[in-house]
């Protein structure tokens, strides 16, 4: 049994911008990638709205800091075959960092992390997948639109920025963005069809690294 773990904000959670709520299990990208990968693997979908990389996040009602909770979480779920990590849209926020630079480097931490972590009882360090989600889109949406001021710019050069890191750092790295865009509705979440697309596209490359 191959062991995956999900490591990501409001978009592994399954935030559902149409209906303000969390899309049906089946919807989720997660869901989908462990129906597609079949009974050899466990997916542990591990998301959190407004998780970000590194960074707190002070008017948040639950730590949001993805660095602080990522051992822990590790330790919870260990052995891992391979972490995706799939974060840094909420690092766009003017509060939080509000550059993609910061999310490159709250991402590099969070890689390091997984690195160094001590595994214990012979377990090896899982291979990690670095995933940069879809670009921030227009919205109407107001508050969504001032918390995320300046941020479109920002996240397009989120790929890019993320796929050169992974290069370093010898990790894989996929591109949300090529299978999903995110909904006007809010700008920064995925309706039902966006969100299984990212499941199904990024299964060839979870196939890869865990040698399937």
């Amino acid at each position: 049994m191959k062991s995956v773990l999900a490591y990501g904000d409001s978009l592994t959670w399954g935030y559902d911008p149409v209906a303000l709520g969390r899309h049906a299990h089946e919807d989720r990208w997660t869901s989908v990638l462990q129906k597609a990968l079949g009974h050899g693997v466990r997916v542990v979908a591990e998301g959190l709205n407004g998780r970000t990389t590194a960074y707190d996040d002070h008017l948040a009602d639950a730590e949001r800091n993805g660095v602080k909770l990522l051992p822990s979480v590790l330790e919870s779920h260990k052995p891992l075959d391979l972490v995706i990590l799939m974060l840094g849209t909420n690092d766009m926020k003017r509060g939080v960092a509000g550059t993609a630079i910061a999310a490159v480097k709250g991402m590099e931490r969070l890689v390091k992390l997984i690195r160094l972590h001590d595994w214990g009882f012979d377990f090896e360090a899982p291979e990690i997948l670095v995933v940069s989600p879809p670009p921030i889109c227009e919205t109407a949406n107001a508050p969504f639109a001032a918390m995320f001021k300046g941020a479109i710019e920002e996240s397009a050069m989120l790929a890019s920025l993320y796929r050169d890191m992974a290069d370093d750092l010898g990790c894989g790295f996929f591109d949300a963005g090529s299978a999903a865009k995110t909904t006007p509705l809010d700008g920064i979440h995925l309706d039902a069809e966006n969100s299984r697309s990212v499941g199904r596209a990024i299964e060839p490359v979870v196939r890869m690294m865990l040698g399937l």
